[in-house]
């Protein structure tokens, strides 16, 4: 593991396995108390160098490990495949999408601008003005996710470099081989000694992410019920939350809807549906219901499961056997209370199929509450408002896409969907790297996307001027 710019091991070896064969493909460590201290603390004498950083430096060492990851590009995606299960062809998306984060924060960089302001608004401050600019926040603490294990990573590190900040990242325990990687690209860039830390840790080790003052931001994405008890134990540390939804799409009656199930195949069942913003609920205006769920489900058999390296392979296993039996026992529950399953609804050697569900109650699993697996359910409504609110029938809201060949509709969908972003005419799963991310109620607190988190990794800081008359130069 790469602790404040060492290589360690530590008592407790970590093995990865394969999700596909079951093989071991590597071993790293879980880091230990003193191993996090001395990474925290290396990342708090880092910060006196990196907050004063110029401009340009930090530009050029985003810039290298955007060419040191293009670089080893075909390396890591192999490492994504292999560790995580993801398909060759969704790895190799997933390392150019990193490539392009890191070079999006070298421009980034080179916009963190503040502002002039006046303040002689009143005659007691006549004379004065102000400068606001932003500052780095200090030793920042990150825990990525197991679903995409380089670029959600990577929307962390490559804003805190730009910022100005330092970070101890914490990669998932299922698959924290491709983020060591990283780590080798780091320390080959030359970025200062401590600024990063990549360490994997058990829970217990890393409660010192949450609890510890030193750190003056959490990063966390993650599953909701994880994440909202962190920001209860983070104390005055500022948190940005990146959390999980049950992600809803409306097809309106006019809308294309060969278009439509072909995007909703995808956003679907990509990586197995292990993605917070997969596509889980549809609601279909009634008259082109049966054509859309006669279409979809003539899609979705065409989906072809297989070994990840399989260039062909349009999806791998799931992350481990305990999520292959957490699905098949919420669709078994969904099936008890009334539900169809169209297709798909059973698993095999790691494998779930993909799921197609119609009639499912509400409150049922698999439509209230986010199911990360291959499944969609689909139902019909009476009218376009009517799907609105169903899609707001939810405790979360990361976000949501919309199918309309209607500009008023798509105006009235972005004004009332209550959702971090309403994607029209695409599924919720689209983002690119440099938006604005993130949801409201349960889905999350903050946003992520290079602009986004680097105003949440600074601290605006105003600088008042009072030209004192007495002192004023005078043009005579």
């Amino acid at each position: 593991m790469y602790v404040a710019g060492e290589w360690q091991k530590s008592d407790e070896p970590l093995a990865v396995r394969n999700p596909y064969s079951g093989d071991v493909i590597g071993v790293t460590y879980q880091a230990s108390s003193d191993q996090l201290e001395a990474a925290i603390a290396g990342a708090v004498r880092a910060f006196e160098i990196t907050r004063q950083m110029p401009t340009y430096e930090r530009v050029a060492l985003l810039k290298a490990l955007a060419a040191g990851l293009r670089e080893r590009r075909d390396e890591v995606a192999l490492m994504i495949a292999a560790e995580a299960g993801k398909p060759i062809r969704d790895a190799e998306i997933e390392a150019d999408r990193g490539v392009f984060t890191l070079e999006t924060a070298a421009e980034e960089a080179k916009r963190m601008e503040g502002e002039v302001i006046p303040l002689d608004l009143l005659p007691s401050s006549k004379g004065r003005s102000g400068v606001v600019r932003r500052f780095p926040i200090g030793p920042i603490a990150g825990i990525s996710p197991f679903n995409f294990p380089l670029n959600l990573a990577l929307h962390k590190i490559a804003p805190a470099i730009a910022s100005g900040n330092t970070i101890v990242l914490k990669p998932p325990s299922r698959d924290p081989l491709t983020m060591l990687l990283f780590a080798e690209i780091v320390e080959a860039a030359g970025v200062p000694k401590g600024a990063v830390s990549i360490m994997p840790m058990d829970r217990e080790v890393g409660d010192a992410l949450v609890e510890d003052p030193r750190f003056k931001l959490l990063s966390f994405t993650g599953s909701p019920d994880v994440g909202w008890e962190m920001k209860r134990r983070a104390g005055m540390k500022k948190v940005v939350l990146e959390l999980g939804g049950n992600a809803g799409v409306i097809v309106d009656a006019n809308s294309d809807l060969d278009f439509a199930v072909n995007r909703i195949r995808v956003g679907a069942f990509a990586y197995s549906g292990q993605v917070c913003i997969s596509v889980q609920r549809v609601f279909v205006v009634e008259d082109v219901y049966d054509q859309f769920r006669e279409k979809l489900v003539a899609a979705v058999k065409t989906i072809r499961l297989g070994d990840p390296l399989d260039p062909s392979t349009d999806l791998g296993p799931m992350i481990d056997e305990k999520a292959v039996s957490r699905t098949q026992s919420w669709i078994d529950e969904a099936e008890a209370d009334g539900a169809r399953v169209l297709t798909g609804g059973t698993s095999d050697s790691g494998f779930f199929q993909p799921t197609v569900i119609e009639n499912a109650d509400p409150s049922s699993f698999v439509c209230s509450k986010e199911a990360f697996a291959p499944l969609v359910t689909i139902a019909p409504v009476k009218s376009f408002g009517e799907a609105i609110r169903k899609l707001n029938d939810s405790e979360y809201g990361l976000q949501a896409g919309v199918f309309t060949n209607s500009l008023d509709k798509a105006l009235t969908a972005f004004e009332h969907i209550e959702v971090g972003g309403v994607v029209i005419n695409d599924v919720p799963t689209y983002r690119i790297d440099h938006m604005p991310y993130g949801g409201v109620k349960a889905s999350g607190l903050g946003r992520e996307g290079l602009k986004y988190a680097i105003e949440d990794m600074t601290e605006p800081r105003l600088m008042v001027i009072n030209r004192l008359e007495s002192e004023a130069v005078t043009l005579d």
